[in-house]
């Protein structure tokens, strides 16, 4: 049984702005974009050039079924935390049970599926899991993945995790130090990235600069 140490963490409200874009209105009534829209920047190029030679509806066809995935791993690693029966598919469980030996060592659980938001960064977004991992208190972020990547690969996942770093302190007082990234990978060993915080975060205010400069948001 995981233990759960509990923050009065405020809700969020979701809105849009005028360009689509989708974002977060704090308690204070102001309007700050996610986290992930903000990291986006660092792949939007790459995802652009994706989409041109494999197609729209190829890419598109792609992207929601990976979303899809995602999201019920996601889910069924929430689950598991708090205690709750699941149901999986085949092809799911596998890719949960390929990491669940790590989500054994998460304990003292500060937060999970949480929204929190820095007037720091102006930016909010849903944190997956703040929590103890492997004994140290760590922002947590589960993913799934087509196939392998490597620490290359996924700057945006660590300036995302430290931005979520950066606004739990700023809500609670407590520093987290520590960005862990567990990964299911499909038919292959899922991968564990381990990043310091304060090595990310000034890139996460670089990108966020640049939206502000790009969207005047």
């Amino acid at each position: 049984m995981k233990t759960f140490i509990h923050h009065d963490l405020p809700k969020l409200q979701r809105d849009t702005s005028p360009d689509g874009t989708r974002v977060y209105k704090t308690p204070s009534g102001k309007s700050y974009p996610s986290v992930t829209t903000i990291t986006g920047l660092h792949t939007a190029k790459n995802i652009a050039e994706w989409r041109k030679r494999v197609g729209d509806e190829e890419a598109n066809r792609i992207s929601s079924k990976a979303s899809a995935r995602g999201t019920r791993i996601h889910t069924h690693c929430e689950d598991y935390l708090r205690g709750n029966i699941f149901e999986a598919d085949m092809f799911d469980l596998e890719m949960f049970n390929s990491i669940k030996f790590w989500l054994d060592d998460i304990n003292n659980i500060h937060a999970l599926e949480s929204p929190l938001y820095s007037d720091f960064l102006q930016v909010a977004g849903t944190v997956d899991c703040i929590a103890e991992f492997q004994g140290k208190l760590s922002v947590i972020d589960f993913k799934t993945s087509s196939k392998p990547k490597d620490r290359e690969d996924i700057y945006n996942y660590f300036m995302q995790t430290a931005a979520y770093a950066v606004a739990f302190e700023e809500r609670t007082g407590i520093p987290v130090g520590r960005l862990v990234i567990i990964m299911a990978v499909e038919n292959d060993d899922p991968r564990l990235f381990i990043e310091k915080r304060d090595n990310w975060i000034g890139s996460f205010r670089k990108l966020r600069l640049d939206y502000k400069n790009l969207k005047n948001l």
